[in-house]
């Protein structure tokens, strides 16, 4: 029978009993079984916590292990706490994995297996941190480049060096055994097994030593330092490896081979290299940030006057129509002829504030360029084709700095055009000079998706995969992994999040794409985006809890209301809220996290 004084009495009685057995009880709390809910108020007698004679109260630790599904494919067994909501479990993690930036990443629940294959997985190997324990702090003290609690035995280095240097290519069969997405509607169901970041894994039927994902969930990674973020790169670049590997990404042929080669090369350098110890080329390291970021240096003219073809819309499937387009200042202005470019144009586009993303067959000599331009609406698709690489190196940098509402006359141009003729160098074939080098022990199939296991044969892959890493070869460790990060990141479809939704006064179930700065509107049937709405334009959102309903307002009045239908919509809210949430970070706060605001952006009206 329980006294109903003060849980605080409770637990000293406990404590007291701790001391003749000792044991230590300090970790423990009450659970209300029948309420799913923890009580931690230990000033607070039972009765205030509305317990009642008939209630079933389990007196068990809020820490307990949990088997963490790693981006690299690892399965890591650490202690995590089961009393909190799990934004602040996932922080407690990754103090321990010294992961800065918490609010990045999140926990979900694994594909659901056969009954068949549970039985291996009770036999695969854990890498176990269950006795190191839970640091407070962000920034963690260093022993030999490695935090100090993994520098206590050899256990604990290993296990930090499996987080901080990728892993061998796995076999193509391991690859085929995996769960990857065959249409849109398989990507949807990725994330619907996000976990609530509001409520306890306790709360979410989450029980020791279950397994569960940690997955970077958020695709704005802020304040990158290859100094202090060794296991963030290494993690990052896994998940990025496998979205390719998988195909929860889609990327030419040509990016596909950069892609193999990359990741050949970084398999080669892991062998030889400790990215732990390894101090050498810094200073390629800070350029090679600087070039994710985008920010260059040099000088240009300050009229650009082409004749490439565009396509206005991505309405039907016809070709494009040519038009003479003039781009000045941040604005392409274009006309049905080369004489009639001093009257009026046919249409200005502003591209301050647009989405510019490339859509190149360097074989195929196709060089696009995708415009995503807002509108009162949402977003107008244009399409520009340019001639050559170098019509497109020039076009696709003056884009780019215009969405970011720079003129041509910025200093970051030429280096950006060469940035992007370096890119597209990768890409090419060098046929006129055929590679000597012929490496019998890659594993080609290990490199590329399935897809493309099927379609060649590994004789006709080496050549190819070779050939583009020529190209690449004297990139330095942490070099080539930004590189590869920073390919994937210019992926047409990279950082969206897909759901099935059915929108307001609409009679069909159609997609909801989130990225990080954007909602995109996509039609099931076909797969063609049909409406993108920015961040930026939107005034207001809120959620009807009791029919489950997402209502937005944009600028110009416009407003749209969608129902989730594989999804609790809570998971939605909790994606817009958490990219808005991501923008406010600043790089002077990066140590701080406001996680009051985060809740109140993401948690609705239960964390209200």
């Amino acid at each position: 029978m329980l006294f109903f004084g003060t849980l605080y009495s409770l637990k000293n009685h406990e404590q007291n009993i701790s001391k003749k057995k000792e044991l230590d009880w300090s970790d423990h709390a009450l659970w209300w079984e029948q309420k799913q809910q923890w009580l931690l108020r230990t000033g607070w007698t039972l009765d205030k916590c509305g317990v009642h004679a008939d209630a079933r109260l389990i007196f068990t630790p809020q820490h307990k292990p949990l088997r963490l599904g790693l981006p690299n494919g690892a399965t890591l067994k650490m202690r995590a706490c089961f009393s909190s909501p799990v934004f602040r479990t996932v922080m407690g993690i990754c103090r321990v994995l010294n992961l800065r930036h918490p609010e990045e990443l999140s926990l979900l629940r694994p594909v659901e297996e056969k009954k068949k294959k549970k039985d291996k997985d009770s036999s695969e190997e854990l890498y176990d941190l269950t006795d190191v324990p839970l640091t407070a702090g962000s920034v963690q003290a260093l022993y030999n480049g490695m935090p100090a609690h993994f520098a206590d035995s050899p256990k604990t280095e290993a296990v930090y060096k499996m987080l901080s240097v990728s892993l061998p290519s796995p076999a193509p069969e391991a690859i085929a055994k995996l769960y990857r997405p065959a249409s849109i509607v398989d990507k949807t169901h990725i994330h619907t097994r996000w976990l609530d970041s509001s409520r306890s894994l306790m709360q979410q039927g989450i029980q020791e030593n279950d397994k569960l994902g940690l997955r970077f969930k958020y695709y704005t990674f802020h304040d990158m330092d290859p100094k202090y973020d060794a296991v963030r790169l290494t993690q990052l670049y896994e998940q990025a490896r496998w979205a390719i590997l998988l195909e929860d990404i889609d990327c030419t042929e040509e990016e596909m081979m950069l892609f193999g080669a990359l990741q050949y090369h970084i398999g080669k350098q892991s062998l030889s290299q400790d990215m732990v110890s390894s101090c050498q080329g810094m200073d390629d390291l800070e350029s090679a940030l600087k070039s994710l970021e985008v920010k260059m240096v040099g000088d240009v003219h300050l009229i650009f006057d082409h004749f490439p073809p565009c396509r206005p819309k991505r309405l039907t499937l016809k070709g494009y129509k040519q038009y003479w387009c003039k781009f000045q200042e941040t604005s392409i202005s274009y006309y049905k002829s080369k004489e009639d470019r001093y009257g009026e144009p046919i249409q200005q586009l502003n591209l301050k504030g647009c989405e510019v993303a490339p859509d190149v067959n360097v074989a195929g000599q196709k060089f696009c360029i995708k415009l995503l331009i807002p509108a009162p609406e949402g977003m107008n698709e244009i399409y520009l084709r340019c001639e050559n690489e170098k019509q497109y190196s020039q076009w696709m940098a003056a884009c780019k700095l215009a969405s970011k509402g720079l003129t041509l006359l910025d200093s970051s141009y030429q280096s950006e055009v060469q940035n992007i003729q370096t890119f597209l160098s990768m890409q090419r074939s060098s046929s006129a000079a055929p590679t000597s080098q012929t490496d019998e022990s890659i594993n080609t199939h290990s490199l590329v998706s399935p897809r493309y296991q099927k379609k060649y044969k590994p004789k006709q892959l080496t050549p190819r995969i070779l050939e583009a890493y020529q190209n690449i070869a004297q990139l330095s460790l942490t070099s080539a992994i930004l590189k590869f990060l920073q390919i994937w990141q210019a992926l047409p479809d990279f950082g969206i999040s897909y759901f099935m939704v059915r929108f307001k006064g609409s009679r069909k179930d159609e997609v909801l794409g989130i990225a990080n700065n954007r909602l995109i509107r996509i039609d099931l049937g076909v797969g063609d985006v049909v409406k993108t709405w920015r961040y930026s334009n939107m005034r207001q959102w809120n959620v009807n809890w009791d029919i489950r309903q997402v209502a937005i307002e944009f600028d110009g009045n416009i407003n749209i209301a969608f129902g989730c239908v594989n999804a609790d919509c809570k998971v939605v809210h909790e994606y817009i809220g958490g990219y808005i949430f991501m923008s406010t970070r600043a790089r002077q706060q990066s140590d701080t996290l406001n996680e009051e605001l985060f809740h109140k952006l993401t948690g609705g009206h239960e964390a209200l």
